[in-house]
């Protein structure tokens, strides 16, 4: 059974961090790129970074980049994402998910290609 749990979310200012955690279970971790999402409420999900299967090749929304960081730990088959520099518009439940490749870009947005959708966890931004 595949599943894909995120945790770490939480109430934080603006300007603080936060580090969000993707446990994998159910597939072969390794074979698979992985990514995280978040969708505001009346937004449409979208793609905040993706990640390869294995050589660390990731592709980053614009809004997030050089405040994102994504990794993997395949020992114990976890990826995380450590966000810095929070801003109020960050405000978003965010989700993992098995997807496609590590990502490309299409009209401006980052695109992935979802396969599996994991469970989400909630991230606040007071401003």
């Amino acid at each position: 059974d595949v599943q894909l749990q995120a945790s770490g979310g939480g109430l934080v200012q603006t300007g603080g961090s936060l580090r969000l955690s993707c446990v994998a279970s159910g597939f072969r971790f390794g074979d698979y790129a992985i990514g995280w999402f978040r969708q505001a409420p009346g937004k449409e999900r979208e793609a905040v970074v993706c990640i390869s299967s294995s050589d660390g090749r990731s592709y980053y929304a614009d809004s997030v980049q050089g405040r994102f960081t994504i990794s993997r730990d395949s020992a114990i088959e976890t990826v995380y994402l450590q966000m810095a520099s929070l801003k109020p518009e960050d405000t978003a439940v965010y989700y993992c998910a098995v997807v496609e490749r590590e990502g490309s870009y299409r009209y401006r947005r980052l695109v992935c290609g979802v396969d599996f959708w994991g469970s989400g966890t909630q991230v606040t931004v007071s401003s």
